[in-house]
């Protein structure tokens, strides 16, 4: 059974950050490569989303209501609702990603 896969805009606005940033810092190419690694780790969810984890920040709190995969240092976080994965946040998982999450994913009216 596949899922529909929908990239929310803040995660469509996270790859164009992460592709500039990348472009600007290294080449267009190493942006490019990544950025199609991260699509790939995306179209992965949809014959089995239920394979990521629960982000551990949030499992702090009890919240399952989030998964996420991986690649290189990168996070990729969504939330399966029916036969739906909502990717909501793709970051770098460097940053302050408890700040990340609440902001993003925790709060009111999201």
């Amino acid at each position: 059974m596949s899922y529909a896969i929908v990239l929310t805009a803040d995660a469509a606005n996270d790859l164009r950050e992460i592709d500039a940033y990348i472009a600007w810092k290294d080449s267009r190419e190493a942006a490019c490569a990544i950025v199609e690694a991260l699509q790939d780790c995306v179209a992965g969810l949809v014959e089995n989303p239920g394979r990521g984890n629960f982000p551990k920040e949030l499992l702090e709190f009890g919240i399952r209501e989030f998964r996420e995969v991986h690649y290189r240092q990168y996070r990729i976080l969504y939330r399966i609702s029916d036969r739906t994965v909502y990717i909501l946040c793709v970051a770098d998982g460097r940053r302050d990603m408890p700040r990340l999450l609440m902001k993003r994913l925790i709060q009111p009216g999201r």
